[in-house]
């Protein structure tokens, strides 16, 4: 008998939760930090979902939020014209960095010493952190508003995704594009995979995988809904999507079969990642939460528990399956 998904549901948001990212593993673990439209994101511990802390100090909806690897540095991007950097081992704000517009996007580069950002003025900005009050480089180029802006190439070049239905690659250096890619339709979501440099998007009911250096396609998998976001395994066997219809699905990556689907969430599915140890996935809804799910389901990690009763033998050895059905702020 197959044994039955159970996610860790994490509440706490009072809004719909719009984008996560993990740390880096660290000597305490990895760490999940979320961006909510209720303007409070929020640090979790990356294999169990507990509650850590709240960063607070923002006056409008957050729509990016990110770690840097060694979890010491967050930083978050939001309606209130700003993005901020924050302390993640004490919560405090350590710097605001003001913007003519709504923020959508931040992405520390490896050393942490940068922060790219982008947003609705179509600008993309790189700060350096250890000069805050220099002016930002400026990159333009995109027409509509930026929505997701990624360090690729050990740091010397930049993906950007836009509404104007481009992706565009940019050379730090000499701030010039090195290619555009157009779509159909506007790109939700980008996931940057340096082990292979590999580019995930997604567009439409459309997952695709690029080159990231070339932006040249390796292939692409059509999804039964409209999916928003989707995220390869560090092994690259598979990948999970989320979208409109409330569900996650996982996919081989090398057949493009569909492997596994679970509906957990109560609402389109906006954000989805894997851990950086790939023994679990994280998503974030129009339903106010986060869930954790397991890459293989039965192992025990985090607070899952598997305990096979005794009494079954070993051809019928149905888990039973026990995690807690919540973890609140």
């Amino acid at each position: 008998m197959a044994m039955r998904q159970t996610p860790l549901t994490c509440s706490g948001h009072t809004r719909p939760v719009v984008d996560l990212a993990f740390s880096g593993i660290t000597p305490y673990g990895y760490f999940l930090i979320s961006a909510c439209k209720d303007g409070k994101p929020m640090l979790r511990q990356g294999d169990t979902g507990d509650w850590i802390g709240t960063f607070l100090g923002h006056k409008g909806a957050v729509w990016g939020a990110t770690l840097n690897k060694e979890a010491t540095k967050a930083a978050t991007a939001a309606a209130d014209f700003s993005a901020k950097v924050w302390d993640a081992v004490t919560g405090d704000e350590v710097l605001t960095l003001a913007h003519k517009h709504i923020v959508k996007c931040v992405n520390f580069t490896q050393d942490s010493n940068c922060l790219l950002t982008g947003g609705n003025d179509k600008v993309l900005r790189i700060y350096d952190l250890s000069k805050p009050e220099a002016d930002p480089q400026e990159f333009s180029g995109h027409t509509s508003a930026i929505k997701k802006a990624l360090w690729c190439n050990s740091d010397q070049q930049i993906l950007s995704a836009a509404e104007d239905k481009t992706i565009r690659l940019w050379d730090r250096n000499t701030k010039e594009i090195v290619k555009t890619l157009s779509f159909e339709t506007s790109v939700s979501s980008m996931e940057y995979i340096p082990d292979g440099e590999i580019l995930v998007i997604t567009y439409g009911r459309t997952v695709a995988f690029y080159d990231a250096h070339m932006l040249e396609l390796i292939k692409t998998v059509d999804a039964p809904a409209s999916i928003h976001s989707a995220s390869l395994h560090p092994d690259k066997d598979f990948f999970v999507a989320g979208g409109d219809d409330f569900k996650l699905y996982k996919y081989d990556y090398s057949t493009k079969e569909e492997m596994e689907s679970y509906k957990g969430h109560f609402g389109p599915v906006h954000c989805v990642r894997f851990s950086p140890d790939g023994e679990l996935y994280a998503s974030g809804s129009e339903d106010g939460t986060l869930r954790l799910w397991q890459t293989a389901v039965g192992k025990t990690y985090g607070l899952w528990k598997c305990v096979l009763p005794e009494e079954l033998s070993s051809e019928n050895t149905d888990a039973l399956y026990c995690p807690p059905a919540e973890i609140k702020a």
